[in-house]
């Protein structure tokens, strides 16, 4: 799993600097961004971390960038830089889903502090997002009899069930389950139903 970012646009290259010292002196990796649409041109779904983001931009918004982010999937929580006359966009962002904003002129440790707190907010997303990917990987190394037999074990039948519904040999089956529990990192049927049910199925 990669470190967490913050990731800063704003088109202001001043503003830009300050914000990577300010979050450097605080041990915070940062990467900038001269426009919202520079950020996009990432793929921006898989990253960890959060996002600063300025308000009023020439071209795309940072509004426009947090609604765009939102259709693409992307969930990054998203700290809006806001002057006074932006607070109630701001507001409205934060009912949207937007994690919170700063009004300029900011306090500076009060803005890092808000930052730390997005990045271990979506430092529990990305961790889930990750054993979902996990699981999704072992769920493929399954051969297609063993998702069959896989299935009958979560709906609690025995072997010799699974064996006579299979037409197949009791001793087979035991093969099947010793095979899927393998793969899967289990080592019962209940770990196998808890670790499918924990991740959604």
């Amino acid at each position: 799993m990669s470190s967490p970012v913050t990731h800063i646009v704003d088109d202001d290259p001043a503003v830009r600097d300050a914000l990577q010292w300010l979050l450097k002196s605080r041990g915070v990796q940062s990467q900038t961004w001269a426009s919202a649409e520079e950020f996009l041109s990432a793929d921006s779904r898989e990253l960890c971390g959060c996002l600063l983001l300025d308000v009023r931009m020439p071209g795309m918004s940072g509004i426009e960038l947090f609604d765009r982010l939102r259709g693409i999937g992307c969930h990054l929580p998203v700290i809006f830089l806001t002057g006074h006359g932006d607070v109630p966009m701001a507001v409205q962002a934060l009912k949207d889903g937007a994690f919170d904003f700063i009004e300029k002129p900011y306090d500076d440790n009060a803005l890092v502090d808000k930052v730390l707190a997005a990045i271990g907010h979506d430092a529990k997303r990305c961790a889930h997002a990750n054993a979902i990917r996990a699981l999704r990987q072992k769920l493929e190394q399954l051969t297609q009899r063993e998702q069959e037999v896989m299935q009958m074990i979560l709906a609690g039948k025995l072997n010799k069930v699974i064996a006579d519904d299979l037409g197949i040999a009791m001793r087979t089956v035991e093969v099947h389950r010793s095979h899927i529990f393998e793969k899967m990192q289990v080592r019962s049927a209940v770990e196998l139903s808890q670790l499918l049910s924990t991740l959604g199925g």
